[in-house]
């Protein structure tokens, strides 16, 4: 079966100006963006042994703080020379910051500069040796250069950490990397692992979801992005295209046309109702 076309809902690592590394998205509605940015935004339990409070906080803590929110805001925005800007000033004031090394890797993966984020997450895993989110975000640096090998050994290095508290969302990265390789039933095992470890995630539903219609495990597939429809405020033009091709495989003509005016009402722009309009479900 070959890939359709639809995109994720968010840059995975910026916008389009880091194509080059990214590749193509093709079909999987992978939505780690804000995964990825979580392994910034707080600091995993292997960097202290005891939870900090305000009170531990320093004056050069809270400047870094403020800073790297407001990189990670530029980021968000594809504001990507901001946004090193500000992580440059965090460094300057906290050189061995575990999240602004992730983050800066980040922005640079997205500037297309993919050896400069590689060097920013080997600073980083030096400092940190076995921190599971810069793992994971390397991994997926990796996964965007189709360096499959490389980005399974990352992902796994991260699951096999004990203080890991976000195992789906590695699980997830795998699974997506595995079906962009070509790993379609390596996929479905990582992306049901996923699913069991976060049922309520839709990213990891409609992942799952995607990865089981390829299969051709349509009823499968309908049961998990039903799921994710349901709920007003999960579903997407993406998710409801993927609804309507695994209808269409279903014979479920009315739900189609159901599905079809949904997507047409709700989403009259996007590149899912033109792929509808020209009959491209499964190019």
């Amino acid at each position: 079966m070959n890939d359709s076309k639809v995109l994720p809902a968010r840059p995975v690592l910026g916008s389009e100006k880091s194509s080059r590394l990214q590749g193509r998205a093709s079909g999987f509605i992978t939505l780690v963006f804000a995964a990825l940015l979580a392994a910034c935004a707080a600091q995993s339990t292997s960097d202290r042994s005891v939870p900090r409070t305000d009170s531990d906080q320093t004056d050069a803590d809270r400047r870094a703080g403020v800073r790297l929110e407001l990189a990670a805001m530029y980021f968000s925005r594809g504001q990507f020379n901001t946004a090193l800007d500000e992580i440059k000033q965090v460094l300057t004031v906290k050189p061995d910051m575990r999240e602004a090394l992730n983050l800066r890797a980040l922005v640079y993966a997205a500037m297309a500069e993919p050896q400069l984020a590689e060097d920013s997450f080997k600073r980083a895993l030096a400092l940190y040796p076995n921190d599971p989110d810069t793992l994971h975000n390397y991994g997926w640096l990796k996964c965007q250069q189709q360096r499959w090998a490389e980005s399974d050994a990352q992902f796994n290095l991260a699951l096999a950490q004990g203080s890991y508290r976000a195992p789906a969302r590695t699980l997830m990265a795998r699974g997506v990397c595995e079906a962009r390789s070509g790993r379609m039933a390596e996929a479905e095992r990582s992306l049901a692992k996923a699913f069991e470890y976060d049922p309520a995630s839709p990213a990891v539903a409609v992942n799952f979801a995607e990865v089981l219609y390829r299969n051709g495990q349509y009823e499968r597939a309908q049961f998990y992005i039903k799921r994710v429809n349901a709920q007003a405020d999960q579903s997407n033009a993406q998710s409801l295209w993927l609804a309507l091709r695994i209808e269409r495989r279903l014979g479920n003509t009315k739900t189609v046309d159901e599905l079809s005016q949904l997507l047409r009402r709700g989403y009259p722009q996007s590149p899912e109702l033109q792929a509808l309009d020209s009959g491209r479900f499964d190019e």
